[in-house]
């Protein structure tokens, strides 16, 4: 007997929403990620109606659980970021100076606040997935542009770089500080400076490959 063929769920396509309808899904998806931050994934959904000036029926309209709701937040932040790279490669004449960009950009998007939400994610699905694998090109690019300038050192990879936007963008546990903004692109500054060729020391251990951070123990 041949073995019967299985095909990965498809995403329908959302139904075009008038303006206003627009409007209000868009301030939705901006208030949750702005709580997702600030509370982690488990906050109400009646203060994000609340925060998003909307009432609890719009909301759920629009999402009808938390799942749907972190999935278009989890999407809505990696489009973000992806453009933000993407634009820094066309608009920068140096690598080195639109890698800058692109990072200083990336983290005042908290990803890394944000990356508990990816937990709740179907790895399945096929939208999220080619919205990663679009940021994950754009931001490989701007790796080997800098790379190619002579400005970026060569014993790191894009790996290097997303674990530490991961690890800076990371609320400080129990700190009971919102607006790491001002700690946040001063430390990563340093990082950058420390990513500058030549090289002034030998980094232990290899550099950080996208397959490294796939590898589940």
């Amino acid at each position: 007997m041949n073995p019967v063929a299985t095909t990965p769920p498809v995403c329908k396509p959302e139904p075009r929403l008038r303006a206003d309808a627009l409007r209000n899904r868009e301030r939705i998806v901006a208030a949750a990620r702005e709580m997702f931050v600030e509370h982690g994934p488990d906050i109400s959904l009646d203060e994000v109606a609340r925060r998003a000036g909307v009432g609890n029926a719009t909301l759920y309209r629009h999402f009808t659980d938390r799942v749907e709701l972190v999935r278009r937040v989890t999407l809505y932040v990696t489009d973000r970021v992806a453009d933000e790279a993407a634009a820094a490669l066309a608009e920068e004449a140096d690598g080195f100076d639109a890698l800058s960009r692109f990072v200083h950009a990336a983290v005042a998007e908290r990803v890394g606040a944000l990356c508990p939400l990816l937990a709740g994610v179907a790895q399945e699905d096929g939208e999220l997935a080619a919205a990663r694998e679009r940021l994950e090109l754009a931001v490989e690019a701007l790796v080997k542009s800098a790379k190619s300038c002579g400005r970026l050192r060569a014993d790191v990879e894009i790996g290097d770089l997303m674990v530490v936007l991961t690890q800076l963008t990371r609320p400080l546990p129990s700190s009971g500080c919102l607006d790491f903004d001002s700690f946040v692109h001063r430390h990563l500054q340093l990082f950058l400076d420390g990513l500058r060729a030549p090289a002034r020391s030998r980094l232990p251990g290899s550099a950080a490959t996208l397959e490294d951070l796939r590898q589940r123990p």
